[in-house]
């Protein structure tokens, strides 16, 4: 990489500095250049994991940590990366988990085959701009007929939905399981699923993730209601409450200490015994009152004798106040998370009540069962069959704690392509389908636009192709001769036609119910396209000098490694 001070050079002589000494500046060709080989490092990186024969990366973070995944954006989180343009990847793939959770590896290879077309593109002395115009043209019609191409599926249509979620876990470790863990998936995000005028809203924080490692991936349950990782705070409360009628409270169950400093003399030992009573006296009001309440609602439902009561409290409980609760039978759970009391409120139709003295009857909520369970070494405490519940919970289990980490990532993509394909309501096929599809069709349009864009959208053809490519090189299969295979069977109307990764032949994807949401593959396609637009706009690089700390510390891990290479 090319790098030289800024400055300017007087006839005298002397050099005008503009910028801080240190200040480093790659420009041109070279600039270009170094920004090309960084995202197709990292696409390279990435290419081993893409498909259902993908492999796993071990990533071994500064304190030793290791993460066993392959799951695109993860990695590229946990990789760390240093250089600027490294780091703009990062954000697309981000960009590409937050928007519709899944496809990030697809994104990044897209931007690196874009990028790897472009290089030879340049050396051809076309000019980046006209790649740049060229490759959102075809970005543009790719996306267009993408949408076009895509079949349309209903809702109540599981098995698709099945399939949906069965690809996506395909590539991933959780492959033995994936039968059953895309069948939670689908019951889940269609139980939290609202239509909003003829559309449907899907939050999947309404999805609560709760890993416990032991059993077996198996063993991974979908509870309609919440599981608390908490215990009962009273030895003498109930730990299993049928027909639970539930109080949300964001407010401590204890007596508040006032907000400016008080000082309360005692003269007399009768006045201190006083003071601790009124205390006393002011818990088990508030226990009374909670109690009063929850008994109006149970009679008002004819449940008198079946029921329970149960709060859970956001804040603290006060001893005091525990042993009140338990005499009257009532089971709490304190210091619950704000995310965790939301989905309560959801699940269990209770509202958060943050004053004592404004619980109605009506604020309580309804589960069939509140039970405290022990699940591996911890005690947590489940509230399951909550009437239409909107917030569910997915327990997950696996043998290996690393492998729990991964079944959620992988769990959060089957989410994801499931809510994905609700809100679409469109669906492609995967195994390479639509990229062949697209590219034979961009072949197609390149003439009609003309001049040296023409070759801009016959480069962005090829790059899609890099995908099912990658999918035959990850597979052990000659990627040429698959993609001769493939743009034959595409030219003879075999739209759906795709790479099987485990038989190694071209066949209709759609039948073999490898699909994916369209607006993954879309936006897929956009992402890339943009990465690779706003490296091919770079012509200049002015890196600032670095901090002198930063340059210490720098030295200073160098000199500790160089110790640790030395002792092994």
């Amino acid at each position: 990489m090319a790098a030289r001070p800024i400055g300017t050079a007087e006839p005298t002589g002397v050099p005008v500095l503009i910028l801080k000494e240190g200040t480093q500046r790659t420009y041109g060709k070279e600039a270009l250049r170094a920004n090309i080989m960084v995202v197709r490092a990292i696409a390279e990186t990435l290419r081993t994991t893409y498909g259902p024969r993908g492999m796993d990366k071990m990533l071994v973070d500064s304190l030793g940590d290791i993460t066993i995944t392959n799951d695109g954006a993860t990695i590229l989180d946990k990789m760390d990366v240093q250089h600027p343009t490294a780091k703009l990847v990062v954000q697309i793939a981000k960009g590409q988990d937050e928007e519709v959770g899944d496809g990030t590896k697809t994104a990044v290879i897209i931007a690196g085959e874009l990028l790897k077309q472009a290089e030879e593109l340049l050396e051809k002395d076309i000019h980046p701009t006209i790649i740049v115009s060229g490759y959102k043209k075809a970005a543009e019609m790719a996306i267009k007929k993408l949408y076009e191409l895509a079949e349309p599926i209903d809702i109540n249509d599981e098995e698709v939905l099945k399939k949906i979620a069965a690809t996506s876990l395909t590539s991933k470790a959780v492959h033995g399981a994936r039968e059953y863990l895309a069948e939670l998936a689908v019951k889940a995000v269609k139980q939290i699923a609202e239509k909003r005028g003829d559309k449907w809203y899907i939050d999947l924080d309404n999805i609560q993730i709760v890993k416990k490692h032991g059993g077996s991936l198996q063993d991974t349950k979908l509870i309609y209601g919440i599981v608390l990782d908490k215990e009962v705070v009273h030895p003498g409360m109930p730990k299993r409450v049928e027909n639970a009628y539930i109080v949300l409270l964001d407010t401590p169950l204890e007596v508040e200490k006032p907000e400016i400093d008080a000082e309360i003399r005692i003269t007399d030992p009768t006045y201190l015994r006083k003071f601790l009573e009124e205390e006393e006296n002011i818990l088990r009001n508030m226990v009374e009152r909670i109690y009063k309440v929850a008994m109006e609602r149970i009679r008002r439902d004819g449940m008198e004798g079946k029921a329970g009561i149960v709060v859970i409290c956001q804040k603290g409980i006060d001893e005091v106040a525990q042993h009140f609760l338990a005499k009257k039978g009532i089971m709490a759970v304190r210091r619950v998370k704000r995310s965790d009391m939301e989905k309560l409120a959801r699940a269990t139709g209770a509202k958060i009540v943050s004053n004592i003295e404004d619980l109605t009857p009506d604020d309580l909520g309804f589960a069939k069962l509140v039970e405290e369970r022990k699940v591996g070494e911890d005690k947590m405490v489940f509230i399951e069959g909550c009437p239409n519940p909107k917030a569910v919970t997915i327990l997950i289990r696996g043998g290996l704690e690393r492998l729990v980490d991964e079944a959620e990532r992988s769990l959060h993509d089957a989410l994801s392509a499931v809510a994905d394909a609700i809100r679409d309501g469109k669906i492609v096929a995967g195994g390479g389908a639509s990229e062949v599809e697209l590219a034979l069709y961009l072949r197609e349009q390149a003439p009609k636009v003309g001049g040296k864009e023409q070759l801009a959208i016959e480069a962005f053809a090829k790059a899609l192709e890099g995908l099912p490519m990658t999918l035959a090189e990850n597979a052990g299969l000659d990627p040429v001769e698959i993609i001769m295979e493939l743009r034959s069977a595409h030219t003879k109307g075999c739209k759906w036609c795709g790479v099987n990764a485990f038989t190694g032949k071209v066949e209709d994807m759609m039948k073999l119910g490898v699909i994916e949401p369209v607006s993954v593959k879309a936006n897929a396609i956009k992402a890339g396209t943009e990465a690779a637009t706003a490296v091919l706009r770079i012509d200049d690089i002015i890196a600032a000098a670095r901090h002198e700390e930063e340059k210490e510390k720098e030295e200073k891990k160098e000199e500790e490694e160089e110790e640790t290479k030395t002792e092994f």
